[in-house]
């Protein structure tokens, strides 16, 4: 009988210098993250909070979200418009996989992605955050050590940057694996992902020690499965991917409109207004990047019907849509997260006899393999939403039509002529 061949494995002296490297990467590109997050969140509290009430206006009136997302346009815009690099390339072309960006980009990205935080666009850190910690890793790293191969370093910013978004290595792992799937390896895949597995546990170590994050919405935990259960989680979870689907499609559309207006101080403005008005539609809950929204919808799933929750999913998916559309810098991750458990407790209303932790799981699974096409990140997220072990494989089940949906189709992200990715 044949044995499959199988490729040498690294010897162990070769990756023992790496250790020390990549827990200088995860240890900074999880202090950046932070303090980038920090920062924007200083100025959220004085757009939303202090302004508002100095002025005697209501903070999520109508009024005063059409102002701060307008302005924020006017803001980011300028920016782009005139600060070196202009805030990188158009975020419609990237996604998690950012290329090494020139120094020069850095300061212009770092200040679109805190204005955009603070100012309420649906998008999250993810992207902007990955590329300005890929491209200081890569600069420092091969000045400071030559003779490690160049690759490695956007490797372990990533990893780190994703160790840190979600706080825990088990995410980076999970998205390395998928990049690394099909590649021809020089060794075992446990020796590829040992030096980002090292960057990926420190960033998110770092980031629970100084921020204790929690992606845990503490819905009541998920008994037995039966086979109702089974059902829903299929139906939900491509129903969830259908929706986010036609949102992919008409993204190409959506940033061709924006694109012909031809300058930052246009589509970015007027971005901001469409933003605003779909925030008066459906509440100041569809604003931000998402995460801390859905706790709130989370801690009383009862609080709203199918019909409020199927106008937030709807707004939600569609300020995703335009945020990503006319230049605001920013991920699609944690909005989809909104997007999905919205769609989940909107479920839940309608039929009852759906639990609220499957339909969240269920509606978050499909909504972010449509608009991320990450398999492992995808149902990872949904998981760890609702933390019931009796939950996960129901989602595996729920995952497979989905995929079908979803795979060989267009993406959410555009080629620089503005053709979707397929």
């Amino acid at each position: 009988m044949q044995q499959a061949s199988t490729a040498p494995a690294t010897p162990a002296r070769v990756l023992l210098p790496l250790i020390l490297p990549a827990l200088v990467v995860g240890v900074a590109a999880s202090l950046i993250f932070v303090g980038v997050s920090a920062a924007a969140g200083e100025l959220q509290d004085v757009l939303w909070q202090n302004l508002p009430d100095a002025l005697g206006i209501g903070r999520y009136s109508v009024l005063w979200m059409l102002v701060v997302l307008t302005a924020t346009g006017v803001a980011v815009g300028l920016v782009v418009w005139k600060v070196p690099g202009h805030a990188g390339p158009d975020p419609a072309t990237t996604g998690l996989d950012a290329p090494v960006l020139p120094l020069a980009v850095l300061p212009g990205l770092v200040l679109a992605t805190g204005l955009m935080l603070a100012g309420g666009p649906s998008l999250g850190p993810e992207n902007p955050i990955i590329a300005v910690n890929v491209a200081l890793a890569f600069w420092l790293g091969s000045r400071l050590l030559p003779r490690v191969p160049g690759s490695l370093w956007p490797a372990l910013a990533e990893a780190a940057t994703i160790g840190a978004l979600f706080g825990t290595p088990v995410a980076a792992a999970l998205v390395i694996s998928e990049a690394l799937a099909g590649k021809q390896l020089k060794g075992a895949l446990w020796d590829n992902v040992f030096a980002p597995l090292v960057a990926a546990a420190a960033g998110a170590l770092t980031i629970d020690l100084v921020a204790h994050p929690s992606f845990d919405l503490h819905l009541p935990a998920l008994g037995p499965p039966g086979w109702g259960d089974l059902l829903a989680a299929l139906v939900v979870a491509s129903a969830a991917a259908l929706l986010g689907m036609a949102a992919v499609y008409a993204f190409p559309y959506v940033h061709g409109a924006f694109a012909r207006l031809g300058h930052p101080m246009l589509t970015l403005p007027a971005g901001g207004l469409v933003l605003g008005l779909l925030a008066a539609l459906g509440g100041h809950l569809t604003l931000f990047k998402g995460l801390d929204e859905i706790g709130e919808l989370a801690h009383d799933p009862e609080g709203w019907s199918a019909g409020q929750f199927a106008t937030m999913t709807v707004v939600k998916l569609a300020a995703l849509l335009v945020a990503a559309s006319c230049g605001f810098r920013g991920g699609r991750i944690f909005p989809a997260v909104f997007v999905g458990t919205a769609f989940g407790l909107g479920a839940h209303a309608l039929v009852p006899a759906v639990p609220p932790a499957l339909g969240v799981a269920a509606g978050v699974l499909g909504m972010l393999l449509a608009i991320t096409r990450q398999g492992w990140i995808s149902l990872f997220t949904a998981a760890v939403l609702v933390a019931s072990p009796t939950i996960l494989a129901l989602l595996c089940i729920a995952s497979l039509p989905a995929w079908l949906l979803v795979t060989g189709r267009p993406q959410m992200q555009l080629r620089k002529d503005g053709t979707p990715v397929i």
